[in-house]
């Protein structure tokens, strides 16, 4: 245990919990980078596909993926149901709802082999559909891109980031079916 007593753990551990509370509304980002190097993290990833076969993505510009196009997404919290957390998602990330088959069309590992804070990843990949108008303040500007704006595209971009180039053929396929087909 790297020379810490039981005991220092143990109070360490209090000291997180005490500051936590009910991580079901989340956690400190503190504690949550924490947990991302522990343990890995569990997200929905929403493929959002039009009826002319284009992918919504949003620009990423972060410190831990960013610049680049991505699929809408966003990691479970604690009892959360992934329907749940893909309805937040869809709100948080584009201002819009949408509707999603009861399974996921795809469970991927996603690890970043170059660190261990947000390095690993297990995916599930949901086909949704818009089920409300996307935020128009949210539209992407090549001229003056912001983190978190969408945009369709007909096939995946070349500054795909590289952790969801696995989603390649996803993006690049023309899925005609409605949410609810992705369920049959």
């Amino acid at each position: 245990m790297n020379g810490v007593s039981p005991e220092a753990l143990q109070a360490a551990v209090a000291t997180i919990r005490d500051a936590v509370g009910s991580a079901t509304r989340g956690l400190p980002e503190e504690v949550f980078l924490l947990a991302s190097s522990l343990t890995p993290m569990i997200n929905v990833d929403l493929l959002i596909q039009d009826d002319d076969g284009r992918t919504l993505l949003t620009w990423r510009h972060d410190r831990f993926y960013g610049p680049g196009w991505h699929i809408p997404g966003g990691i479970i919290r604690f009892k959360e149901s992934a329907a749940s957390r893909i309805a937040a998602v869809a709100a948080g990330e584009l201002g819009a709802s949408v509707s999603a088959g009861n399974t996921p069309i795809g469970v991927h590992e996603i690890t970043n082999p170059n660190r261990d804070i947000r390095g690993h990843f297990i995916s599930l990949l949901y086909a949704c559909r818009l089920s409300s108008p996307l935020d128009e303040g949210r539209r992407f500007s090549a001229e003056a891109p912001r983190n978190g704006d969408w945009a369709w595209h007909d096939r995946a971009p070349d500054n795909l980031i590289a952790q969801q180039r696995i989603y390649i053929p996803d993006i690049d396929r023309c899925r005609h079916s409605t949410a609810g087909e992705a369920d049959q």
